[in-house]
């Protein structure tokens, strides 16, 4: 199936980016065919329509959404990272294969689960169960990385070495004839819970998101931030926030959100005053918390959903406070630091009037209303998305300005089995890991040995869960990450008697924070590329824009009130304090009490800087646990170390402005 660029008239192969391959015309429509097959299996399946009689087992759908997108993986991305004219033929070859063994598992799903081939496979079971792993692990090599690839192989294989581990990781060994078929056949390995949450809620909300940049909702949502706050100062990097944290909620993709909405927000933000290193930290920050943000919150959060049995929509509503607490501290940090510097914003040419943003784009706003409206009220997580998809369809062709052609339907429809394509290949692959643990029985025999290490305190094994999590979270996807964690480290925090919720929160959260984080910071560096900064100072930088990441999850897991665990009056008065504290360690981190003033320079001004830091903390932190104080007595203390803080910004602020006004005017000469 080779895309190579044949006569005249035919498209040639375009560019390659990364380990995506530009696909040509052939390839183009086995992807657009395949991908509009998955869509019209899932609206079959989810909405139990029942055509020509036809039901599947759960099984059997999986194995053909997994097929389908494993194939198309084979076509979408590269095997090496050099440059190929079009699909290779032995690429063509594997994504057949891919296929092959799929139409297998399908046609034989009904016998495997009243058989149970998951213990005891046929022979010709078990050779297609080999190649179907082999098939995938080269799938998750190529769309999730080398470091993922090696850690899904290791953990795939370690229920036939088990029995030759060390005393905390030992465990029952299974011959490999054994251990490969439960993995393909089974529902607790690539078939489990991260196939489950894709088959169920994942594709549709990948599917509308992908619908809505391609229709203008990118777009409008970034002429809705222009019009909210570009005219003010540090406009252009409050645009970045508001902007990326839509479409990343809307993608779930930290890189590709940097790379889209970064392409236009960091110049911005340069030619405004910003230096090219707080451009481009500012991006990755925004870009990083925005997977994290309601309503989409990529996929991971969908896994979490299948993972605790809960309907997605208490998941997003729960990150939400959490989400604020983020963004707002960020926010705070930008004015800050555009106060300092006396920036302006963007000039009122370059900024949309907040009516004709309305008027062009109010329509996503009934869109996303409708979206919440089935997920919350009806209680519709997994039909909403295709609902809102739907309506986006019907309303995009109203608009002459985003009405489809035929070209743009097909890159919309190639772009949609793209992203689900990379998302099935590392699912499978992470599903392994969940396998060897479902299979060897090691998650609880860790659990134990985790809380063992910490003796008993809460605080260290929240320490040690947030290390584990940085460090898997520097060589996995997030999803990847997530699932892992969830299966390893998120038991141990709940038997030590920590919310449930805010447990799986907490291992996201602290999943993501690589992305700002160096030694790896694949988001700052991504950005520092755009910004032709350095990528290691622009880190540096983002770790501060970014602080309010590396201590909110600790405040929620300690307090489950700051993910809505608790009665609405102790919700409110828990969020408003976080907020006051997050905004005290915002300014004391950039030296600048947005409508007070800056602290100065010497050590007095650093001295307190530090106090205000310290206040903000107190105000932050949840009471009661180890500490012993209510929640009140915290604040109180926050408050009387705040007072003298803020009332020396004040005077400096004063003296500044004194010392300006008394500026004798420059003598013109004659």
């Amino acid at each position: 199936m080779s895309d190579r660029s044949g006569g005249p008239g035919e498209s040639p192969v375009v560019e390659e980016v990364g380990n995506r391959r530009e696909v040509g015309p052939v390839a183009q429509t086995v992807i657009v065919i395949g991908t509009l097959a998955a869509i019209a299996v899932s609206i079959h399946q989810l909405f139990n329509l029942q055509l020509f009689g036809i039901v599947l087992l759960e099984g059997a759908y999986l194995y053909i959404l997994a097929g389908v997108f494993l194939s198309m993986t084979f076509l979408c991305f590269r095997g090496t990272r050099r440059p190929q004219a079009g699909v290779p033929w032995w690429d063509a070859i594997l994504a057949a294969a891919s296929a092959l063994c799929a139409a297998y598992f399908t046609w034989t799903a009904d016998a495997s689960l009243e058989l149970g081939w998951e213990y005891a496979a046929p022979d010709l079971a078990r050779w297609m169960s080999i190649l179907m792993w082999l098939l995938i692990l080269e799938a998750t090599r190529r769309a999730g990385g080398t470091a993922i690839f090696v850690i899904v192989v290791a953990f795939s294989l370690y229920p036939t070495f088990a029995d030759k581990m060390p005393g905390p990781i030992s465990a029952f060994a299974q011959p490999f004839w054994d251990a490969i078929p439960y993995h393909i056949i089974s529902s607790e390995s690539s078939f489990g819970i991260p196939m489950r949450a894709f088959g169920s809620l994942v594709i549709g909300f990948i599917l509308f998101g992908t619908v809505l940049q391609r229709t203008g909702g990118g777009q409008f949502f970034n002429d809705l931030a222009l019009a909210l706050v570009g005219r003010y100062r540090g406009g252009a990097a409050k645009v970045s926030i508001f902007a990326s944290g839509f479409m990343g909620s809307m993608s779930g993709s930290v890189i590709s959100n940097v790379l889209t909405t970064g392409a236009v927000s960091i110049p911005a933000m340069k030619r405004t005053g910003f230096s090219a290193r707080y451009a481009a930290a500012t991006e990755a920050c925004a870009s990083t918390g925005a997977v994290l943000m309601p309503p989409i919150m990529g996929a991971t959060a969908f896994v979490m959903a299948s993972f605790l049995s809960r309907p997605y929509v208490e998941i997003a509503l729960a990150a939400a406070i959490p989400s604020l607490l983020y963004y707002f501290g960020l926010f705070v940090q930008v004015d800050a630091y555009s106060a300092r510097r006396k920036l302006k914003g963007l000039t009122p040419a370059e900024v949309p009037s907040l009516r004709r943003a309305m008027r062009e784009g109010w329509v996503y706003l009934f869109v996303f209303s409708l979206l919440i409206f089935m997920m919350v009220a009806l209680r519709q997580d997994t039909l909403a998305p295709f609902y809102a998809t739907g309506l986006l369809l019907v309303i995009n062709q109203a608009l002459k300005k985003y009405r489809f052609t035929l070209r743009r339907a097909i890159d919309l429809i190639v772009n949609v089995g793209r992203a689900l394509a990379e998302l099935v290949a590392v699912l499978l692959g992470v599903g392994l890991i969940v396998g060897a643990f479902s299979a060897t029985g090691l998650a609880g025999t860790l659990v134990n040995d985790l809380i063992f290490l910490a003796g008993g305190s809460t605080l260290m094994l929240l320490v040690m869960g947030a290390v584990t999590s940085f460090i898997f979270g520097m060589g996995m996807t997030v999803t990847a990450c997530y699932i892992f964690l969830a299966v390893v480290l998120a038991p141990a925090l709940v038997q030590a008697g920590l919310n449930v919720l805010a447990v799986h929160l907490f291992i996201l959260y602290w999943g993501m924070i690589s992305y700002i984080t160096p030694p790896v910071a694949l988001g700052a560096f991504t950005a520092a590329t755009l910004a032709n900064t350095s990528p290691l100072k622009t880190g540096l930088e983002a770790m501060r824009l970014g602080g309010v990441i590396y201590i909110t999850p600790f405040f929620f897991v300690l307090n489950p009130a700051l993910v809505g665990e608790a009665g609405t009056v102790e919700v409110l008065a828990v969020l408003i304090t976080a907020l006051v504290g997050v905004w005290f360690i915002g300014a004391a981190l950039q030296g600048y009490v947005s409508f007070v003033g800056g602290f100065g320079v010497g050590a007095l001004g650093w001295a307190m800087r530090g106090l205000l830091l310290v206040s903000g903390g107190f105000f932050a932190f949840p009471g009661g646990g180890e500490l012993g104080f209510s929640h009140w007595t915290l604040s109180g203390i926050g408050l009387a170390l705040a007072v003298p803080a803020l009332l020396h910004a004040s005077r400096q602020d004063a003296r500044a402005a004194s010392a300006q006004a008394v500026k004798p005017l420059p003598i013109r000469s004659p």
